[in-house]
């Protein structure tokens, strides 16, 4: 069954990339909400190569502010919640947990490549799908790329071996600071029936 117009309303045609940010905060229980719907959505092989590292405190956006390009410097600060949308290269290590019924590890140890585009292109889907849950469950997101992906691999990520893909802010957006909605392609300009 479809979903209603509301949820349609809520995950795609009023949702917006938000900039501004009321004071509501973002707890515990709103990312692992998030987190817990996410991951029900699929992955090639249920991979799920997606690692997420939330900022609020002062000292962690204190270290993200020297990876952050000029534009994005304000808006990420001001976010109740900053998040590091990475992927782990190693992902198929945890395939004997995930995928079980094979040996899928061997797909990818003894192919670089497909471990790599898999890794990202299904870390990518995560972080689509993150969006999605967030928006799902009532709050707004600003995801975003302008920032030095080394200085964040090295400031957050390079202990676990992860990397990174993109940000979002999260928190509750303040409406009244939206631009006007940008335009969008008509089906017929992006799309081919073949």
């Amino acid at each position: 069954m479809p979903v209603d117009d509301a949820a349609l309303d809520a995950l795609f045609r009023e949702a917006r990339t938000h900039n501004a940010w009321t004071d509501q905060a973002v707890t515990d229980d709103d990312l692992r909400a998030v987190f817990d719907l996410m991951k029900m959505a699929p992955t090639s092989a249920n991979c799920a190569p997606a690692r997420f590292v939330f900022i609020r405190t002062p000292e962690g956006k204190e270290k993200l502010k020297p990876a952050l390009s000029s534009g994005n410097l304000a808006k990420t600060m001001a976010a109740p919640v900053n998040v590091i949308v990475a992927h782990d290269p190693h992902f198929y290590d945890h395939l004997y947990k995930l995928f079980p019924h094979t040996d899928a590890k061997s797909w990818f140890t003894s192919n670089y490549t497909l471990a790599e585009e898999t890794a990202f292109r299904n870390g990518s889907l995560q972080g689509a799908y993150f969006i999605m849950a967030a928006r799902a469950l009532g709050l707004d997101c600003g995801p975003m790329s302008g920032f030095d992906k080394s200085k964040v691999d090295s400031a957050f990520l390079w202990d676990r071996g992860w990397k990174s893909n993109f940000l979002i802010n999260l928190g509750h957006g303040d409406p009244a600071a939206l631009h006007p909605r940008g335009p969008r392609f008509t089906f017929d300009e992006a799309t081919v029936l073949a």
